[in-house]
């Protein structure tokens, strides 16, 4: 059993990384929405490339309110819950599999 909880320890900190990785992009394609940047500037594009699968989803099903994008507000809010639950819930989870 000590294994399996160092398994889920580890996959409890993989997870932890990607969703960090995650929200940081999104405040960075946050940040370039208010200054406008260059569209074939090749770090504008990773952003956009690897922000635009997060948000389509959430933008398809949450319009627009007065011109105003909510889709990264709850994208983040939802990183932040995964984080704050999932991550740590299967951090239980695996010490309670290491100490026993």
């Amino acid at each position: 059993m000590i294994y399996i909880g160092y398994f889920i320890q580890a996959l409890a900190g993989i997870l932890d990384a990607i969703l960090f990785i995650a929200m940081i992009v999104v405040i960075a394609r946050a940040i370039l929405s208010w200054v406008s940047p260059d569209p074939h500037n090749p770090i504008v594009r990773m952003i956009h490339q690897l922000s635009e699968p997060l948000l389509f989803p959430i933008r398809r099903r949450v319009p627009y309110f007065g011109g105003m994008d909510f889709a990264p507000i709850i994208l983040l809010l939802s990183i932040f819950f995964l984080q704050s639950f999932l991550v740590q819930s299967l951090q239980h989870l695996a010490l309670g599999l290491i100490n026993r």
